[in-house]
């Protein structure tokens, strides 16, 4: 990983790293990897990422915020995928208007969530 991946960043509390630039030009964070709880296809990593734009008064449309997530997976997840560690069957990403606890619910924050399976170094959508 990059070093301004690592560690506290200029973001929000519970962020780690730089802002990382998508299309829709919002501002979203790195808050964390989560890879022991499995998937229903086996090793799962899901990447979570803060992106306070998708909530509040003026929303980012929900198809705008798919289209970040899929840019993240290919330009921020498939190149951290360790190598030549256990590939995983399934990677999900996840932005949220707010960090939250992962596995805890939170019917205030505003959450999108995309599957995928990585190969060749490509994130390939999966229905989730």
């Amino acid at each position: 990983m990059h070093p301004d991946d690592l560690g506290p960043g200029d973001g929000p509390d519970g962020t780690q790293g730089k802002a990382i630039p998508v299309p829709s030009g919002q501002k979203v964070w790195w808050v964390d990897v989560i890879h022991t709880a499995a998937g229903t296809n086996g090793l799962t990593y899901r990447f979570r990422f803060l992106a306070p734009q998708i909530g509040g008064p003026s929303p980012l449309a929900p198809e705008i915020a798919l289209g970040d997530i899929e840019a993240l997976c290919n330009g921020w997840v498939a190149p951290r995928l360790a190598s030549p560690a256990p590939e995983p069957e399934q990677v999900i990403v996840s932005l949220s208007d707010r960090v939250v606890a992962f596995g805890e619910a939170a019917p205030e924050a505003v959450q999108y969530f995309d599957s995928f399976s990585v190969e060749d170094g490509k994130c390939v959508w999966e229905f989730y």
